[in-house]
């Protein structure tokens, strides 16, 4: 008798075992089965590559690829709007899959997993039109305003630009360039450094007010920033991006952008 009830309680705990394993793998097939989440980080005040509009809306040249690569994986775009300042601890905690708005590659080659280069970039300094500053020997005991974290930053500080650098006033950092803009405005600063299509936007937006110097500060290339090491959905974005290129949707975003002669991908 005591033998039929352990083989009894065998079999149900068996039993048990079976219909559990059934279950989780059911809900596995269904985690599977759902629509991958792809969540972007980006500067929410960084146009034409990521910004929010008059409606609102977040916009712009980077956001337009993301959504197009979303589309064509079936993921769904989250665009999540950063603190730049915070960017590799949004990256590494998993907050964000990617950096992905005009993100300089120069310089942080071993920080990140990089996408491919997909536009050829470089920092000018903007400054009011009616100033009498035409190159940057003029900027000598000037205020220079720039965006904190920035690439424009980076560049000031490298020792090619050191000795420029040192002939500055001072170096204003802001956390946005909307900001820099009203301490242009009002004579807080005499010049900004910055991402070139970003200052064309910035000019083309405020008449006739501004102007762009020649010469540039420095010159890069932007790509998407992965968290290191993450090379399987670096290279899933990057083969989506190549796909772009080979049917011309790349380009068509890029023209839709006036980027045109930016972009590098695919030349």
């Amino acid at each position: 008798m005591m033998k039929r009830i352990i083989a009894l309680v065998l079999s149900l705990v068996l039993c048990t075992a079976f219909f559990a394993s059934c279950g989780d793998k059911k809900a596995g097939n269904n985690a599977d089965n759902e629509k991958k989440t792809f969540t972007v980080g980006f500067d929410a005040s960084f146009p034409p590559y990521g910004y929010v509009d008059d409606n609102g809306e977040y916009v712009g040249f980077d956001l337009d690829l993301a959504a197009e690569v979303c589309s064509r994986n079936g993921w769904t775009l989250v665009k999540q709007p950063i603190d730049w300042n915070s960017k590799d601890m949004e990256l590494n905690s998993g907050t964000i899959d990617c950096l992905w708005n005009g993100f300089t590659i120069n310089g942080r080659e071993d920080d990140y997993t990089w996408s491919k280069p997909y536009v050829d970039n470089s920092q000018v300094f903007v400054v009011a039109a009616n100033a009498g500053i035409s190159t940057a020997a003029d900027l000598a005991g000037k205020v220079v305003g720039v965006q904190a974290a920035s690439s424009a930053l980076d560049a000031l500080n490298d020792d090619d630009n050191a000795e420029l650098k040192a002939s500055f006033a001072s170096v204003q950092e802001f956390p946005e360039y909307n900001t820099a803009f009203m301490n242009l405005e009002a004579g807080a600063v005499q010049a900004i450094a910055m991402d070139i299509g970003v200052a064309k936007y910035q000019i083309s937006t405020r008449g006739d007010a501004y102007i762009m110097l020649e010469k540039p500060l420095s010159t890069e290339q932007y790509g998407v920033g992965f968290k290191l090491g993450n090379t399987a959905l670096r290279d899933k974005v990057q083969s989506t991006l190549d796909a772009m290129v080979a049917d011309g949707k790349f380009q068509e975003i890029a023209g839709k952008w006036e980027l045109t002669d930016s972009v590098c991908l695919g030349k």
